[in-house]
């Protein structure tokens, strides 16, 4: 079975940024895929990548993560960057999953199609 995890962005708001990375790995490591709503900053998604890179030389059964977004950041105009106006965030989803679990990745604009196998964590 596949377990599909959905983390609203309340329940992430407010977090550090370790918070929220140990909330993420913590579920893929039971063999989740999360999903972010919200998404994740770049800033986030680079601690999750190298915190995962540190854990997975000190378990046998971790194998990493898949990281995937969807949306963008924010959407700001050439006039509104010359004036240094930020634009207004756009909504933007992150999923996250084990490694072994994750088989087949489709990403095309305003979609990701994923295929996965069962857990073995389980």
């Amino acid at each position: 079975m596949i377990r599909l995890d959905f983390i609203s962005k309340d329940r992430m708001e407010g977090k550090t940024v370790m918070e929220k990375v140990r909330t993420i790995l913590g579920m893929v490591k039971e063999g989740s895929l999360v999903v972010v709503e919200g998404g994740l900053s770049p800033e986030e998604e680079k601690t999750l990548i190298e915190t995962t890179m540190l854990e997975i030389n000190t378990t046998d059964d971790f194998f990493g993560i898949e990281l995937y977004s969807l949306g963008d950041e924010r959407s700001v105009s050439r006039i509104k960057k010359i004036l240094g106006i930020n634009g207004e965030r756009k909504s933007k989803l992150t999923v996250i999953g084990p490694s072994n679990v994750l088989e087949q990745i489709r990403k095309e604009p305003g979609m990701i199609s994923l295929l996965a196998k069962s857990s073995q964590y389980q």
